[in-house]
């Protein structure tokens, strides 16, 4: 069986009879967990074995588990503080910023991949420039020059504990004040202008590693009149063919606010996958998901299946283990200096 172009999510801390038979269904790929699906360590880790042993090749199996208000493991985990204080640090200490940002990267990759979950959708590669409050310091900061250089840190140490790297929102969602959580985002800048800022974190890391990218919903009018995460011109054209990505490409979640102009929910999945992206996400629907996948039924695509394949994390040390190494200790010893604000959690549960 192949990895299909859907990704899920289930409801609680264990599997439900009807969420086993549905994670068995050629057209799902993926699962993802919210906080909901975390009571401890070893409750966690029961459930990703649970899924991943219910078909070959496993599932891939996701979280957003950026740090700062969106981290959905908390109690058991360290409690990672958002990109944007790394970046604050940055003008002060580069290096510094530097070896934070690498050992934040890696901190969070070798606890998620611990429990056995293969990947977080990270690092964030939007710029904060004072307009998007749903972005805010979840960015490193407002300087393109600033965001590549942290992220490409950060993403080193995602590589160097063994998890594939998803940036994201491409091509941008810093330059709107709309959540595209709630409503379709309009950025009314040229191509020109995205170029000179928020296109340059993309561009720099798909030259340097890069394996999978999540694209926005967020409408850019004066270059297509389709959102990116649904254009051909944005996927096709601009990632694929002038950037040269190799990568996965994933759709954000098809529930949220900013998909609903494209229809019902199998016609939002069709119109991603046709515009370029490999897996779409139906998060907190799962009437709606159960839709897309047997619309799907069917669809295959040779060359997305093998790049989903290799989004597999790597095995890892486990929990108690990982703990005990002296990086372990020395990564929480420097990421305690960042002093993480209390936001409220960004989650759906």
């Amino acid at each position: 069986m192949s990895i299909g172009p859907v990704m899920v999510d289930v409801q609680g801390l264990e599997l439900a009879a009807e969420e086993r038979e549905m994670l068995q269904h050629p057209a799902v790929g993926g699962v993802i967990l919210f906080s909901r699906n975390y009571e401890s360590v070893e409750q966690l880790r029961r459930l990703a074995d649970d899924i991943h042993a219910l078909r070959e090749p496993p599932l891939l199996i996701a979280v957003d588990q950026e740090g700062g208000r969106v981290q959905r493991f908390r109690d058991g985990f360290f409690r990672l503080p958002p990109v944007g204080s790394i970046g604050a640090a940055f003008c002060n200490d580069s290096r510094k910023a530097l070896r934070l940002s690498r050992e934040a990267g890696w901190l969070m990759a070798s606890e998620v991949l611990s429990v056995g979950v293969d990947l977080s959708f990270a690092p964030v590669l939007d710029l904060d420039l004072g307009i998007s409050t749903v972005i805010g310091d979840r960015a490193f900061d407002r300087n393109p020059e600033t965001v590549t250089e942290l992220a490409l840190a950060y993403q080193r140490g995602m590589h160097e504990a063994g998890m594939a790297s998803v940036g994201k929102h491409f091509p941008g969602h810093g330059g709107v004040a709309a959540d595209s959580h709630h409503s379709l985002p309009e950025d009314e800048r040229s191509y020109a202008d995205l170029e000179l800022q928020d296109l340059i974190p993309f561009e720099r890391l798909v030259r340097n590693g890069l394996n999978g990218i999540m694209a926005a919903h967020v409408l850019y009018p004066h270059i297509d009149t389709q959102p990116a995460g649904f254009s051909r011109t944005w996927l096709t054209g601009v990632l694929r063919e002038s950037m040269g990505f190799q990568g996965v490409i994933f759709s954000d979640d098809l529930s949220m606010g900013g998909a609903e102009w494209a229809g019902d929910y199998p016609t939002r999945a069709r119109m991603a996958l046709d515009a370029g992206c490999d897996m779409v996400l139906v998060c907190n629907q799962p009437q709606y998901a159960a839709q897309v996948v047997e619309s799907l039924v069917a669809y295959n695509d040779p060359a997305a299946n093998l790049r989903l394949a290799r989004m597999h994390g790597a095995t890892s040390l486990q929990r108690k283990e990982l703990t005990a190494t002296e990086r372990w200790q020395s990564a929480v010893s420097l990421l305690e200096q960042c002093e993480a604000e209390r936001w409220l959690d960004m989650d759906l549960e």
